[in-house]
């Protein structure tokens, strides 16, 4: 189905505008993957379960062929279009240079239950514990997907998933790897000793162990906390501290670029230790 859109009263751009609040995001348990890359990854990721609720686009975006077969295929798979003004179009984006379409999609409201049997016989996990900025946790669930782990975990209070810089961050890898959001430090800890997990938590300590010296081919679920206070007090009692050595002036790591280190460190040892 294609229709056109004209004016900014319309209610389809109303309600994709309130998609970049987060009490928006909730109230209609949809969020928006904007662009032409993430738009198609989007559309890939319909025989995950990922549903399409309605897309918007420009007459220039489905002038292109890259864009029109993109339309071809949400088309194909049942997903509304609608051809969008460019000024209304401006207005149900969050971007200040959009691409010509956005794609709305139902949240999933992952469990960690969902966890429970992804089928890895010695599962890597990544906790980020109150983590902030958009950029970020999304970079982290990008680096995640490219070592293999087998899924990312926000503690409650963390960045939400499904904000629109976090999703653009992701690159795709969103739609690839499992993501449970809201996880409390009980069930955290509960769940990491159910699964026979070894929770490591990333700390500047004296009593912490660098990260290389930890066995990351057992299963594991590793804690990176908030920018600026680290890994929550409460989680911390609960892990075995690690903390990357540093040998110039900086007193610490980006989180982003910390958790790609443990990453591959853990990659190393499961994949290229002699």
């Amino acid at each position: 189905m294609r229709e056109k859109i004209d004016s900014l009263s319309n209610r389809k751009i109303k309600d994709t505008a309130a998609l970049a609040t987060r009490r928006g995001r909730q109230k209609q348990g949809r969020f928006v993957a904007e662009g032409l890359r993430l738009g198609e990854m989007a559309a890939a990721a319909a025989d995950a379960g990922w549903k399409t609720c309605y897309a918007l686009y420009t007459a220039d975006l489905a002038s292109g062929e890259r864009g029109a077969k993109l339309l071809d295929t949400l088309e194909a798979q049942g997903c509304p279009l609608y051809e969008t003004a460019d000024a209304a179009f401006r207005k149900a984006c969050a971007t200040e240079s959009p691409q010509g379409i956005l794609i709305v999609l139902e949240m999933k409201q992952n469990g960690l239950e969902s966890l429970q049997n992804q089928g890895e016989s010695a599962p890597f996990y990544v906790v980020l514990d109150g983590v902030q900025d958009p950029g970020n946790a999304g970079t982290i669930i990008r680096t995640a997907d490219a070592a293999g782990a087998a899924g990312v975990l926000f503690t409650k209070g963390s960045v939400d998933v499904y904000e629109e810089k976090t999703v653009r961050a992701t690159m795709g890898s969103l739609f690839h790897l499992p993501v449970v959001s809201g996880v409390t430090v009980d069930e955290l800890a509960s769940w990491a000793q159910e699964k026979g997990l070894q929770l490591l938590a990333a700390a500047l300590d004296e009593t912490a162990r660098p990260h290389f010296a930890c066995d990351l081919t057992r299963p594991t679920a590793v804690v990176f906390g908030n920018e600026g206070n680290g890994v929550s007090a409460a989680l911390l009692v609960r892990a075995q501290k690690v903390y990357i050595p540093m040998y110039g002036a900086a007193e610490s790591l980006n989180v982003g670029t910390a958790a790609a280190i443990a990453l591959y460190e853990a990659v190393r040892q499961r994949h290229f230790s002699a």
